[in-house]
């Protein structure tokens, strides 16, 4: 199987020389000059409401050119984007005109907040504020109002999506396209008032996604992405500009109510006990804070995630654990400051061997083994930058709950980024018991990230781990990555101690050493309009434990390949080779005994453009599981009704045959509806169900943005398990965001 793909791969790769363009000529995006602009001061007032008319829009200077990332990388875009720059001395103010012959097939996928911008049309700008050509703020819209916001750092690297910046934004569809009028408070942007003139770097992109199209003003690669900053152009010309006190208190209130059994025995319908709900009432306080420029302090005390959305069900067939991602407001915001670990690089493959430690993981604050809530006290947080070093500092308190004690969580973090050579860092993770016994556990690392050339990468981090019950270890890794227009290779080594285990952070896997390679290229074949790119690669992974003896290996042969209307479609084959050293249990049902397999499997996927109303991606594999077989499908898919409402369905099933048990499925499934009535009030129901265990939840989730950064939420959750009480939970939560 895996000779045949590669086979076909090499027939699409060698079908015809390298593209050419038809009409005009393509530019070198490596070779162009950076551009620029200059901003110009509003003297009369802008009046948002997405029209233009001001006299000031008029005497701005007119941004225009921009050119495509993709499809057809290097050429103009194919509708006309027209940008201005104004400012007062209390907004940056951006106005563009988008032109588009055809705006009935804008592409709007929905009216909510932080939105899925890959499936939409939209307007976007970044703004490098001290101009250091690595950090930015992000801000995004699509032709009905819907934004999304966010802080990038490190050039691409990382992103902070949950923050949130106080802004307006209008827009207007008509005949001719639509426009843009965004009015952002300098409040809500950081930079160095002592400088003036003010020169910042800045990044503008368009997006027509029925043609699958993207276009930058200052030219980008298709790998790259609107906060590429490095490759951003510059706007110059802000003056006498005021930065402000930068200070934001947001009070909430809280509510929650759960069912209780007031009546024994039963008196009920049906022999059941009576129930009433039981309330409980809370208030805590948000606080953020503009230290410095570049230094940002945030309080939470009592904190509260009441409104956070469920975690998704997933099925695991492997004998480790899985990982789940943080959803919480308050650790997604500038987490990426506390990131580190096995973090993969952008449009680089790395194996899922190399994916599975993270030495700080914030869902191990506040929440115990099975995602219930432990009370936080509260807590702070200090991001940013000081003398050219980015640093981070987290403390958080949690209560006694659940047979756990109080304890304190601590992080510190540092990274110096040395011009032309990479980043270095280092962190430290603190989890001490209060109560008096005196546990803990301690971690620390150093890393380096290192990029000698344009497509060549180096990441190394070695960290270790000290526990007052187990003692300590080590973990180390080693990845080198090479990602040109056409190769993309890379090899890697990992060893994890047999006793490390960070106590606020992720270990998938102790005891083993990791090496991992891969060899891929990109091709974009041409004559053939209707196909983006052909991607064939081939993988190793191999997994022994620390006195060299195999465990696992894989080798993985693969063949992708993309349509320039979004669709996708792949071939895949693996063969592995698995060491069971204690006999495990697959979903209940079966047991894998101790010993040595191998077994192979072939999977084959397709997927559509997500920026159709109907849109789904489908997988499909065969092949054996240890001493069975298995066969599993899964299917994604998206329905949307306009821009007011969408549907979302998925499925995963897995049909197992093991030896010793009856043949036995393990499947989960979700349905999401969402509704949006406005860009400031959405709904959503959510229900979700695990057919291993017959377990149901549902979660509906109201939510209404009264003013800027300020919410009124309605959630209510409840879980079904076979055998057990129902678990119901109704929370009602107000935020008021203050800004002085």
């Amino acid at each position: 199987m895996i000779r045949s793909l590669l086979t076909f791969a090499a027939a699409l790769v060698l079908a015809a020389p390298l593209r050419a363009q038809d009409g005009a000529r393509a530019i070198d995006v490596e070779a162009a000059p950076r551009p620029e602009a200059r901003a110009t001061r509003a003297t009369t007032p802008i009046v948002l409401d997405g029209v233009l008319d001001e006299a000031a829009w008029g005497r701005a200077e007119v941004l225009g050119g921009f050119i495509q990332s993709r499809p057809d990388r290097g050429m103009p875009a194919t509708e006309s984007t027209e940008a201005r720059i104004l400012y007062d001395d209390r907004y940056i103010y951006v106005g563009v005109e988008l032109w588009d012959p055809e705006p009935h097939r804008l592409v709007i996928p929905s009216l909510e907040q932080d939105f899925q911008s890959g499936n939409s049309d939209i307007f976007g700008i970044t703004f490098d504020t001290f101009l250091d050509r690595r950090n930015a703020f992000m801000f995004l819209v699509n032709p009905k109002g819907a934004v999304k916001e966010a802080q990038d750092f490190d050039d691409s690297r990382e992103e902070n999506a949950a923050w949130e910046g106080v802004f307006e934004v209008r827009t207007r569809i008509h005949d001719r396209g639509w426009t843009v009028e965004w009015a952002i408070p300098f409040t809500t942007l950081r930079f160095d008032p002592h400088r003036s003139p003010q020169d910042w770097g800045m990044q503008m992109m368009r997006r027509i996604r029925r043609r699958n199209e993207e276009s930058y003003w200052a030219p980008l690669d298709q790998r790259d992405r609107i906060h590429r900053m490095s490759k951003a152009g510059t706007l110059r010309g802000l003056e006498g500009l005021r930065a402000g006190r930068n200070l934001v208190v947001k009070p909430f209130a809280v509510a929650s109510g759960t069912p209780v059994d007031v009546s024994s025995p039963p008196t009920g319908p049906g022999g059941t006990a009576a129930r009433e709900w039981s309330w409980t009432k809370d208030a805590g306080l948000d606080v953020k804070y503009g230290v410095t420029s570049r230094l940002t302090l945030d309080l939470t005390y009592r904190t509260d995630f009441s409104q956070v959305e469920v975690d998704q069900e997933r099925v695991n067939l492997t004998r480790f654990s899985l990982f789940f991602p943080e959803r919480r407001d308050f650790f997604t915001e500038n987490s990426g400051v506390f990131s580190f670990g096995d973090i993969t690089e952008r449009n680089y493959r790395s194996g899922s061997s190399l994916r599975d430690f993270t030495l700080f993981h914030s869902r191990r604050i506040g929440l115990d083994g099975g995602g219930h809530e432990i009370p936080i006290v509260g807590g702070g947080r200090l991001t940013g930058r000081a003398g050219g070093v980015e640093i981070g500092a987290l403390t958080m308190q949690t209560d006694s709950a659940q047979g756990l004690p109080r304890e304190n969580f601590g992080v510190v973090r540092a990274k110096r980024t040395v011009e032309g050579v990479g980043d270095f860092g280092v962190i430290g993770v603190n989890r001490q018991s209060t109560d008096g016994s005196g546990s803990f556990n301690r971690a620390v690392g150093v890393e380096a990230n290192l990029q000698p050339t344009r497509y060549l990468r180096v990441n190394t981090y070695l960290a270790s781990v000290d526990d007052s019950g187990t003692g300590s270890d080590w973990a180390g890794r080693v990845w080198v990555g090479w990602r040109d227009p056409f190769w993309n290779v890379s090899v890697a080594t990992k060893r994890v101690g047999e006793e490390f285990d960070p106590a606020v952070g992720f270990v998938r896997r102790a005891g083993v050493a990791s090496h991992y390679a891969t060899v891929g290229v990109h091709h974009r074949p041409a004559g053939i309009p209707w196909l983006n790119e052909v991607n064939p690669y081939l993988e190793w992974d191999r997994v022994t434990d620390l006195e060299g003896r195999l465990l696992t290996r894989i080798w993985t042969g693969a063949l992708s390949t993309s349509y320039r209307d979004g669709g996708r479609f792949g071939l895949e084959a693996a063969h592995s080779f698995e060491r069971v050293t204690e006999p495990f249990t697959v979903s209940g049902q079966a047991t894998i005994p101790e010993g040595i397999y191998r077994f192979g499997e072939a999977a084959l996927s397709v997927g559509t453009s997500a920026g159709r109303p109907l849109s789904g991606n489908a997988r499909v594999s065969r092949g054996g599981f240890f001493n069975g077989d298995r066969t599993s499908a899964s299917l994604s898919g998206e329905f949307r009704l306009g821009y007011h409402a969408a549907i979302e369905v998925s499925e995963e099933r897995n049909w197992l045959d093991i030896p010793g048990s009856e043949r036995f499925s393990a499947s989960v499934s979700s349905m999401r509806i969402t509704a949006a009535a406005s860009t400031r009030l959405f709904a959503s129901v959510f229900r979700q169900q695990n057919r291993i265990t017959d377990e149901r939840i549902y979660n509906l989730r109201l939510n209404y943005i009264h003013s800027p950064l300020s919410d009124l939420f309605v959630v209510y959750t409840r879980r079904d398990r076979p055998g057990l009480p129902r678990e119901s939970l109704l929370s009602l939560k107000v935020t008021k965001a203050l800004a002085f």
